[in-house]
Parts: structure tokens; C-alpha cells; sequence
């Protein structure tokens, strides 16, 4: 397994699929590169797909300190792109990563073409609160509680063993309670609004209409905080939009991207 170093010493696991154009793939709260399985491989048809587990998760380090936030997971991201040589990139992250990514355009902007910000927030302090009865689950982390706001029940019956393929994993890489808390609270701290229009990167917002972990009343609010930011619905959809409706946010972000090449 290759490791790219942060600046504070903190080991980060790495992954590379595909060649052409560099795209980072970032991770949600407490989630390492294996939730991106599907989408990797579809990029890779026509990117470097470049993935990464956060500290505390997957392969990589799991430090208790310096405390976790959105913002050092940015220099997190950075420190993989500088390792692998990479100048610049097209930055796709979920949940928490698109909270991450919203840093990477405000203080690395000169690394970054395009941003797409997936199912997403700008922070609570300015954005719209989940329902209060998603709070405990999402902070359980219990995999069987979180499923149905994840995806829908009917995909989850027909795709049984994409689900225990992605559980196994998760039983042999679990997040320690001190990670899955640091997590939850950069996830939770987590505000850029006053920045958010020097973001100066071509920037999609995707989000699934359905999603009550992150609600889609964020979206527009990103898109009028954004230069020029564009948003895409996808109806019905829940918080990992890109499993059950994996063909029309595949071919909505490779669209977006086409359109801004590097």
C-alpha cells in the first residue's frame, strides 16, 4: 500500500486507476476511498483517478491529534497531490469531502480546474440542519441504522452483494471510536461561508432530492454563493447518490468536466 506523508507526519494511504487528466476523488466523514467503487472505475476510462482514505480511516494513519478539520483534510488532499506529482486537478468529493473541496477552491485555488461539490453543505451555521432523528444515526456510524438514508431499500434488495462486499471491507478497515468522533466534529464544524465566493474554479453542484443527511435545500444555497456554480437535482435520490443513480451522476459529472478540461 503507498503512502503519501502529511505535514504533520500523519501517513495517508493512496490509490491510483486510469490514466489522462488527474481527478481526486474525496471521501465523506468517516469513510475511506472504497466508497467510490463504481465511480472509480467509470472514470478511469478516461482520468487518473486518484483516491485516498483520511486519517483515522482505511489504510491510513489514525492520530488522536492535532484536532480534525475540513480544512486540515484540504492540506491532507494537497499533500497526496504533491506527493504523486500532480500540479493540478479536477477535485469531485461527498458529504464531508465536498466540504473539503470547497477549501481546496477557496485556498488552493491554483491547484484546482474544476470542483464538483456532491451532496453537500456550507456548513450548519448558514446551511439548512438534517431532521434532529438523523443526527444520532449518523453519529452511530452503525452501517445496518444509516443504510435507508444512504440508498433507496429496493436498490439495497437488488445490490445484497455489492452491500456485504462494502461491509466486509468496513469490518476489516473499522474506524476507531476517537476517529469516527474527530470526524463527526470537523464535519459538523465546518464553515466557508464568508469565503465560499472566492471559489473562482468552474463548480457543479450535484445533489439527490431525497437525501436527509445532508438536505437538497443546500444545494441552491451553494450555487448563489459560488461564481457561476451550476446545479444538478437528481430526483428521488438519497445521500449516496452515485450507487442508485450511478448513470446519470456518472454521465452528468463526466459531461461538466469535458467541459472544463485541463
Amino acid at each position: 500500500m503507498p503512502f503519501a506523508t502529511a505535514t504533520d507526519g500523519t501517513r495517508l494511504a493512496y490509490q491510483e486507476l486510469g490514466s489522462g487528466p488527474p481527478l481526486l476523488l474525496v471521501s465523506g466523514q468517516a469513510s475511506d476511498h472504497e466508497i467510490w467503487t463504481g465511480v472509480r472505475e467509470a472514470f478511469a476510462e478516461r482520468y487518473r483517478v486518484v483516491t485516498f482514505d483520511h486519517r483515522g480511516t482505511g489504510d491510513s494513519d489514525k492520530p488522536e491529534a492535532p484536532p480534525y478539520s475540513t480544512r486540515g483534510f484540504a492540506g491532507d488532499a494537497i499533500a497526496v497531490l504533491d506527493h504523486l506529482g500532480i500540479g493540478r486537478a479536477h477535485a469531485y468529493g461527498m458529504s464531508m469531502g465536498g466540504r473539503i473541496c470547497q477549501w481546496l477552491g477557496i485556498e488552493h485555488a491554483a491547484r484546482i480546474r474544476a470542483l464538483v461539490l456532491g451532496c453537500t453543505t456550507p456548513g450548519n451555521a448558514h446551511g439548512a440542519r438534517r431532521p434532529a432523528h438523523v443526527d444520532p444515526v449518523l453519529a452511530s456510524g452503525d452501517p445496518e441504522r444509516m443504510l435507508p438514508y444512504l440508498v433507496s431499500l429496493e436498490w439495497a434488495a437488488a445490490n445484497a452483494a455489492f452491500l456485504a462486499r462494502r461491509q466486509e471491507w468496513q469490518l476489516a478497515h473499522v474506524v476507531p471510536p476517537h476517529a469516527r468522533a474527530l470526524h463527526y466534529q470537523a464535519s459538523e464544524g465546518h464553515d466557508a461561508w464568508d469565503l465560499l465566493p472566492r471559489i473562482s474554479a468552474p463548480t457543479l453542484v450535484i445533489h439527490g432530492s431525497a437525501d436527509e443527511v445532508n438536505v437538497a435545500a443546500n444545494a441552491p444555497l451553494l450555487v448563489q454563493r459560488i461564481p457561476g456554480a451550476e446545479l444538478h437535482i437528481i430526483a428521488g435520490a438519497r445521500h449516496v447518490y452515485f450507487w442508485d443513480h450511478g448513470e446519470e451522476a456518472n454521465r452528468v459529472v463526466a459531461e461538466f468536466l469535458a467541459r472544463h478540461p485541463l
